[in-house]
């Protein structure tokens, strides 16, 4: 068990054996301290007999009380009843010490519920009562002892320690699986998950634990990402590479062919410069853009310039590039990043669309978001791979003769998405693709 369960316990425990404590020290004193004669049967009983015996002898005189006293003799009822006249003499007989009889008008002075004063027809006298001793030993024996105030304290205490033990394992185990999947995604176990060690809980643990579950999951994708980046970046080099090493060799060889290879050279060198410069934005990009220099601009200006210095590009291939724009998005931006975006994949449409057809740019400027479109009749793009293609280094089989690195797209996407925006690609009617980019209005200029 961990120092958590152990305080978890100890405030359940404490918490729950203070207040057990005061409601049963608060029972046992309400129900030991009350008077006696408020709940014992037996002083109910001795006054009903009282009474009976008051009765009869006044209704009935001596002989009928002195029957009433015969048959509970008989019946050895208690506590015994005697009824004595002014000569003091006992109606049954039985004998009695001078001192109690003599007692028996202080009893009657300071209101003693076990004796009773009679006045009959003619002046005579008779006190009816109980003896003291034995109504004493009487309410004792009947009196219940109260048992000790540590056995119910001490039941509590085991009831308390088990619900607080219950109580500091459920607050406890949900802590000890957190830390569990932590250790294992610091030994390199991103895949680890720990909401279904949670059970059935549906409170802010099991939220924490299910927060859990998306960073591991969003890190092993990183991570996953980065791999597969430094892995295609190897592979994308390694090319260059070879290309350059197989003209160093040429030159060393042929000597006659020495400004070929240096030609050759300088293609992949400026090759592997635009390729760098490429891995160098989609990083710092990756890093975040909190960085960015931001600039106040027309973005609805700024892709008129893309489109236009496309539209010389497209003409030389054989091909036109059309330009619609309505109203004006001035905005403070990375103007640098989004540039790039927008100029990819404008760039990216001219290139794969077919000869003599026409790439068509579209721009809706609204009072909170920028919609860009951009249309070609490329080759088009299987469903199943229309997401893929925002991701580096992937390219398709049908474009893989066309020169480029695979960047252009992802560098797009995140450029775009470090803005609040979004871009998706989508397959056009009657062949080809439709780049659709939205930026929302920073909500200081909104």
């Amino acid at each position: 068990m961990g120092r958590l369960f152990w305080k978890f316990f100890a405030a359940f425990w404490l918490s729950l054996m203070l207040t057990m404590v005061t409601v049963i020290a608060g029972a046992w004193l309400l129900q030991w301290f009350d008077p006696p004669e408020q709940h014992s049967f037996e002083a109910e009983r001795l006054h009903l007999m009282l009474g009976g015996a008051v009765g009869v002898l006044r209704e009935g005189g001596p002989a009928a009380a002195t029957g009433l006293l015969r048959d509970w003799a008989a019946r050895g009822a208690v506590p015994a009843m005697y009824i004595v006249d002014e000569s003091g003499r006992e109606l049954l007989g039985r004998w009695l010490p001078e001192a109690e009889l003599a007692g028996l008008a202080a009893r009657l002075a300071r209101g003693d519920p076990a004796v009773a004063e009679v006045r009959r027809g003619g002046g005579q006298r008779y006190r009816v009562f109980a003896r003291e001793a034995e109504v004493a030993r009487l309410l004792a024996d009947a009196k219940p002892k109260p048992p000790s105030i540590w056995v119910p304290i001490t039941a509590s205490a085991l009831v308390s320690l088990a619900v607080s033990a219950l109580l500091g394992w459920y607050f406890a185990k949900p802590v000890r699986s957190l830390r569990w999947a932590l250790h294992k995604v610091a030994d390199g176990r991103l895949d680890t998950r720990v909401f279904a060690r949670m059970g059935r809980r549906r409170d802010e643990i099991a939220d924490l634990g299910r927060d859990f579950d998306r960073m591991a999951q969003q890190l092993q994708q990183l991570v996953g990402a980065q791999q597969r980046l430094l892995h295609d970046v190897s592979h994308e080099l390694r090319s260059p590479l070879a290309r350059l090493q197989a003209a160093i060799g040429l030159a060393r060889q042929r000597p006659d062919r020495t400004e070929a290879s240096l030609e050759r050279i300088e293609r992949e060198a400026v090759r592997l410069d635009g390729l760098v410069g490429e891995l160098l934005t989609l990083a710092r990009l990756e890093a975040g853009a909190a960085e960015m220099r931001r600039e106040r601009v027309d973005l609805v200006e700024l892709i008129g310039a893309i489109a236009e210095d496309a539209q010389f590009e497209a003409r030389t291939l054989g091909r036109e590039v059309s330009w619609r724009a309505e109203g004006e998005f001035v905005v403070e931006v990375g103007a640098e990043l989004l540039y790039r975006a927008f100029e990819n994949v404008i760039r990216n449409a001219v290139k794969y669309t077919v000869e003599g057809s026409t790439v068509e740019v579209s721009v809706e400027a609204g009072p909170e978001r920028l919609t860009v479109s951009v249309a070609d009749r490329g080759p088009g793009i299987a469903p199943a791979d229309l997401t893929g293609i925002f991701e580096p280094f992937r390219r398709l089989e049908q474009t893989r003769e066309m020169s480029g690195f695979g960047l252009g797209l992802a560098i797009a996407r995140r450029a775009i998405e470090s803005h609040g925006g979004t871009i998706t690609a989508e397959a056009r009617p009657g062949g080809g693709l439709v780049m659709r980019l939205t930026l929302p209005r920073p909500p200081s200029l909104s």
